[in-house]
C-alpha cells in the first residue's frame, strides 16, 4: 500500500545541477520515518548518498558533502535531493528509501547521467 515515486533525473553537463523528489503514496504516517537517497553506478554496489532521520538530522557521503543537500517536507510526503556542481562520477541510478526499523520502502530508481 506504500509507493515511492521520483522524479528529476535526466542527462545534465558537468556543474550542472538537478533537484530530485520522492514522493511516498498510500498508509504511511511518513513523519517517523528515515528518508534517504541511495545510488548505484555501473559495476558498483549500490551506496548511501545521503539520509535524513524523522528529526531532520542528515547524514552526508564523503563524495557528496558540500555539493548535496537532502530535505523532507513531511506535509508533502516528500524527500529532496538537490544535487550542485554535479560530476561525471555522479552518474547512476538514484534511489529512494523510507525506512524504519524493520520497515523498508524502495522508489523505482531514477537515471542521472552527467556528461558533456
Amino acid at each position: 500500500q506504500v509507493q515511492l515515486v521520483e522524479s528529476g533525473g535526466g542527462l545534465v553537463q558537468p556543474g550542472g545541477s538537478l533537484r530530485l523528489s520522492c514522493a511516498a503514496s498510500g498508509s504511511i504516517f511518513i513523519s517517523i520515518y528515515a528518508m534517504g537517497w541511495y545510488r548505484q553506478a555501473p559495476g558498483k554496489q549500490r551506496e548511501l548518498v545521503a539520509d535524513i532521520t524523522s528529526g531532520g538530522s542528515t547524514n552526508y557521503a564523503d563524495s557528496v558533502k558540500g555539493r548535496f543537500t537532502i530535505s523532507r517536507d513531511n506535509a508533502k510526503k516528500t524527500v529532496y535531493l538537490q544535487m550542485n556542481s554535479l560530476k561525471p562520477e555522479d552518474t547512476a541510478v538514484y534511489y529512494c528509501n523510507v525506512g524504519m526499523y524493520h520497515l523498508s520502502y524502495w522508489g523505482q530508481g531514477t537515471q542521472v547521467t552527467v556528461s558533456s
